[in-house]
């Protein structure tokens, strides 16, 4: 089974999704890019046959048919659509499944569902805390209890946290076992799995952007400030003349990157070195009579 997007889109302009084409099949694993918070719902409907796109079509083995596309793609946690309510138990998000899937679902079946597949002791705890890597084979694992199922769209595993490499290597078995699976997840996830080369992560919306990490050039610096080499110019001599600085114009100044804390300046100033005291004859201390303080080297009145 091949499933195809092509160049659908929705909403005005693309506002609730742009222009989109990628494609997934059968035995294989895909991931698609989708940001803000209902692209990736919106996206996963349209794969999988359960809203029509505005612009474009979507395609099954070649066909447009919504029926077909909805009968064997299962749509798995996808927010506000799919995804069960965090405060639910997970024995009861299985109970209803299995009772969508036409087999037994009392609390003891859920139960015994559960301890085959591992996770027995979670049966009494709310969904919203499983552990991510766990929840994705829950949801998988009963969705394809349907009949039909042949492929699955699982939408924003990444929104629960977690490393990626958990849901991704979850989502690859169930691909070697025959399944079309295509995940949607943001720019964050996707830039983790196309660093992890190990997984085999293959985008299938196309390019990402890549991350900007590089500090931004002074468009004022003069390029010619040091060498080719890299060293600075010997001609160069760093300027030793103190500056004096306004106190309150350092606290209107904008805050300083932690990367160059221990360069910024201190807005109270240094507090002064004590200055010695003159001694009378008899050796005691005569005490500084001035009332006028010094604000100049404390860095102003407080």
């Amino acid at each position: 089974m091949r499933v195809t997007l092509h160049e659908v889109s929705k909403g005005r302009g693309g506002q609730s999704l742009p222009t989109t084409s990628l494609e997934f099949h059968s035995g294989a694993v895909r991931f698609a890019l989708a940001e803000t918070e209902q692209r990736p719902t919106v996206l996963g409907l349209i794969a999988s046959g359960r809203m029509r796109p505005d612009t474009g079509r979507v395609t099954i083995d070649g066909d447009s048919n919504n029926k077909a596309l909805r009968r064997t793609i299962a749509l798995v946690d996808a927010p506000d659509v799919s995804d069960p309510h965090a405060d639910i138990t997970l024995a009861g998000v299985v109970g209803e499944e299995l009772m969508f899937a036409g087999v037994g679902a009392t609390p003891l079946h859920a139960r015994r569902w559960l301890n085959q597949l591992g996770f027995g002791e979670l049966a009494g705890v709310p969904i919203g805390n499983v552990d991510p890597a766990a929840r994705v084979r829950i949801l998988c694992e009963l969705a394809i209890l349907r009949g039909g199922t042949e492929g699955i769209v699982l939408v924003a595993p990444d929104r629960h946290g977690g490393s990626p490499d958990g849901w991704w290597r979850i989502a690859s078995e169930f691909a070697d076992r025959g399944y079309a699976m295509l995940v949607v997840i943001g720019g964050s996830a996707a830039v983790a799995l196309e660093r992890m080369h190990e997984l085999e992560a293959i985008n299938a919306s196309g390019p990402i952007q890549p991350l900007v990490l590089d500090r931004p050039i002074d468009p004022d610096a003069d390029p010619q400030s040091s060498s080719d080499d890299g060293e600075a110019d010997p001609d160069d001599t760093p300027d030793t003349d103190p500056v004096t600085e306004d106190p309150d114009d350092l606290a209107a100044a904008p805050r300083v990157d932690d990367e160059h804390a221990a360069e910024a300046p201190d807005p109270l100033g240094s507090p002064p070195d004590p200055e010695p005291r003159s001694s009378s004859e008899d050796g005691e201390a005569t005490p500084d009579t001035s009332d006028t303080p010094d604000t100049e080297k404390n860095g102003g009145e407080r």
